[in-house]
């Protein structure tokens, strides 16, 4: 995405996680942040130098340019900034661009090639469009937490905020799709993408049983909907998760654990059969997985070709060999932090690798740069930063 410039009013999670895949995918992004403070993540920790660590590792790749939208001053800078952009990202809640002027139908007139994406709780129209809406609430609402945690169990939500980051993702797949679409219209969208749609969209399996039977599902542990066994199993020292489902992984299991009586157990011949008969057939697994380590079990599965896999925690993850020798994991730099390590881009290319360069910026560390790029005279940003409408970081951070 050489040559493409993005524009970020964003917070949190949804729009800076769009704007980071676009950065790591070569775009130059803008993150426009209010001169007192910037984005809240700035000053959720924990903190290294005085820094947000999370912050410096979700905004990466980015320049920051600190401007005041609620001032005359400020907005008529990112009004200049929009002029020269191909996507403008946001998440505030719907209506508050509108309200500083700066909504789609006010900036498409100024570029009308624009892509403007916003992401936030609930849309942007319906009821619920101007309720406050998190993470949690896209997950309650939109189904995820009745089929999460254990039958009978206190409600529970996915453990990363998976609402939020995929709604970024859904962003940043709809301004790479509206740009494309550019080509052959040379006219620049709007595109709307919300946390509970984005939720809601997971409930494959659940709409197959719903829309086919009537039949709402429940939260079955680590279990899947309709397969079995598909869920984590215990060990001697620990858990491991295991997915024989077909005919094939359901012989290697049984080989492998030394139970031929199940392979011939003519119950448990077909895998939806198996998942009704779960209550007896992992309590049948466990006798033989609980006298093996983790270790063993998974090797001898791994052996008969049967998926496996052990349940890391994130100590164990972040020193992962395999993901060590893959080179996901990246330092960044930062010019008071340090070496910033950093969580891979998920794509890999080829030909064209992503982007990796300086940690989140510091605050208003782009701001004069990126205004004379826009046409701004020194005059009018000296005026702007003498009054208080802009923000310039005394140490900038180098943008690449």
């Amino acid at each position: 995405m050489s040559g493409i410039r993005v524009v970020e009013v964003g917070a949190f999670m949804a729009a800076p996680f769009a704007t980071m895949q676009l950065a790591d995918l070569g775009a130059t992004v803008i993150k426009v942040e209010n001169p007192e403070g910037g984005d809240q993540v700035r000053a959720i920790g924990p903190f290294t130098a005085g820094h947000s660590s999370p912050f410096a590792r979700l905004n990466r790749n980015k320049r920051s340019v600190a401007l005041d939208l609620k001032s005359e001053p400020g907005a008529a800078a990112f009004r200049r900034l929009v002029q020269h952009a191909d996507v403008l990202v946001e998440n505030l809640r719907p209506g508050a661009m509108r309200k500083l002027g700066l909504g789609y139908d006010d900036l498409s007139p100024l570029n009308p090639g624009l892509v403007y994406v916003s992401a936030s709780g609930w849309g942007q129209d319906g009821p619920l469009a101007n309720l406050p809406g998190l993470d949690i609430m896209a997950q309650a609402r939109g189904g995820l937490m009745s089929v999460t945690g254990m039958p009978g169990g206190d409600p529970v939500k996915v453990g990363v905020p998976i609402a939020d980051l995929v709604c970024g993702l859904y962003g940043a797949l709809g301004a790479v799709s509206a740009l494309q679409a550019r080509h052959a219209t040379g006219q620049g969208q709007h595109v709307d993408v919300s946390l509970l749609e984005s939720a809601v969209s997971f409930a494959i399996w659940e709409a197959g049983k719903y829309f086919a039977t009537g039949e709402v599902g429940g939260p079955l542990g680590s279990a899947h909907q309709s397969t079995a066994p598909y869920q984590a199993i215990r060990t001697a020292d620990g858990w491991c998760t295991v997915g024989a489902v077909t005919p094939k992984t359901w012989q290697g299991l049984c080989a492998a654990l030394g139970l031929p009586e199940l392979l011939a157990d003519q119950r448990y011949a077909d895998a939806h059969d198996r998942h009704g008969l779960r209550h007896e057939l992992i309590p049948a697994i466990e006798r033989v997985t609980t006298t093996r380590t983790t270790a063993d079990v998974v090797a001898a599965l791994d052996a008969r070709g049967v998926p496996c896999a052990p349940i890391s925690d994130y100590s164990q993850v972040f020193n992962d060999e395999h993901l060590e020798q893959r080179r996901f994991f990246w330092d960044a730099e930062h010019p008071e932090m340090g070496p910033v390590r950093q969580l891979g881009s998920a794509m890999r290319f080829s030909a064209t690798p992503t982007r990796r360069g300086p940690a989140g910026p510091l605050l208003g560390a782009d701001t004069v740069e990126v205004l004379r790029e826009c046409g701004l005279t020194g005059q009018e940003i000296d005026r702007l930063l003498a009054e208080g409408a802009a923000a310039q970081s005394p140490t900038p951070l180098e943008s690449t």
